[in-house]
């Protein structure tokens, strides 16, 4: 049975800035910001739980986290440090159990239901889990434990940081009638206020509402919504995750200061992932462009269609309107040359979908 199963969600603490204070010890007890610059623009990427305190959140403009806490230290992102990190945790993670189902590089389902290890209890294998990451990685994890992914996910946050809750089949119906709807995963500040609207505050009145109700208020997400109000979710932990994005970067050995040269390489980079999407049977409806300069200053510029999907044609003249949106930012300091290229294609779905094939090109964004 579903209501059997044992669900692991293992989130880390705080990552970024875990990570930047476990390799700068001096940082260790400070308001850590990842991204972004104090006076400058930008948003913040992470930040420790220090800064925190102070109002400071993820997706914040970096502007506004220093006017919260002007004692912070900003630190620029260093991606392929994370990534390094996440991909140690991950062969953790296959230790344990081959049902894994990463989510970000900082979290992660695990379906413990048929392992034999620490007789079989999933609160035990939890633990251990977040001990030999402590032990070889010296960073700290949460972990949430019951018999579905939703409620898993909750218990993971409700004592971070450090943390490990569990709740048993038993418990989950009370705990989500008990539960705001602000911290359902799945429901954003929009659909919240929305509830709220319709005097939505809780589980249990989400519970009060009909299917049929739901439907007509909230229509596809209507079927998530009232299971979940009764603890029910039958979503398996998927080993193998559809792919959502498909890149490819360039690093120059000699920075380019040409727009033709990097016109030349975008649209190189651009032909060869169209040809793997088409090999692979995917489109996308999201062409995005990264540029970095010389003293590492990263942009990122895309476009997304309204209607229809990218074709290399439509991605080629595409891309000379990106360029020449993100080249129209300097650098912060040098001459603005490129040390860095790279596109990708996001907002993947089937090639067979019927679609039209149509090119929106509203490019007066600044």
């Amino acid at each position: 049975m579903l209501d059997c199963r044992k669900i692991i969600h293992i989130d880390m603490d705080a990552f970024y800035a875990s990570v930047e204070q476990r390799d700068a010890p001096e940082l260790i007890g400070q308001a850590v910001i990842v991204g972004g610059k104090p006076r400058g623009r930008g948003v913040v990427a992470a930040c420790s739980y220090e800064a925190r305190k102070f109002g400071v959140h993820s997706a914040m403009p970096s502007a506004e986290a220093y006017r919260r806490c002007p004692q912070a230290i900003f630190i620029r992102p260093r991606f392929e440090a994370y990534q390094a990190v996440s991909q140690q945790i991950q062969r953790i993670f296959l230790e344990y159990t081959d049902v894994v189902e990463p989510l970000s590089l900082d979290e992660a389902y695990l379906d413990v239901t048929n392992t034999t290890l620490m007789g079989g209890s999933a609160l035990r294998i939890a633990q251990d889990i977040r001990r030999v990451i402590l032990q070889r990685t010296q960073l700290v994890a949460s972990a949430g434990i019951s018999y579905n992914k939703f409620l898993a996910k909750i218990a993971s946050d409700i004592d971070k940081p450090n943390g490990c809750r569990c709740i048993l089949p038993s418990e989950g119906p009370a705990f989500v009638r008990e539960l705001p709807v602000k911290r359902f995963h799945g429901i954003g500040k929009a659909t919240e206020a929305r509830m709220h609207a319709l005097g939505i505050e809780t589980g249990e009145d989400l519970r009060k509402w009909t299917l049929e109700e739901l439907q007509r208020e909230f229509g596809k997400s209507a079927h998530y919504y009232y299971h979940v109000s009764r603890g029910v979710d039958e979503r398996p932990v998927r080993v193998e995750r559809t792919r959502k994005s498909i890149g490819n970067e360039r690093t120059f050995g000699e920075n380019l200061s040409s727009h033709a040269q990097m016109l030349e390489v975008i649209t190189g980079l651009s032909d060869q992932l169209m040809d793997k999407l088409e090999s692979r049977s995917f489109v996308a409806s999201t062409l995005n462009l990264k540029l970095r300069y010389a003293d590492f200053t990263t942009l990122t510029r895309a476009h997304k269609v309204q209607r229809g999907v990218f074709t290399k044609e439509t991605a080629k003249r595409t891309l000379p309107f990106l360029l020449q949106r993100a080249l129209s930012v300097p650098p912060q300091r040098g001459l603005p040359h490129v040390r860095l290229l790279g596109v990708s294609f996001s907002g993947l779905t089937p090639a067979d979908e019927d679609r039209p094939e149509q090119l929106d090109m509203p490019f007066n964004d600044p």
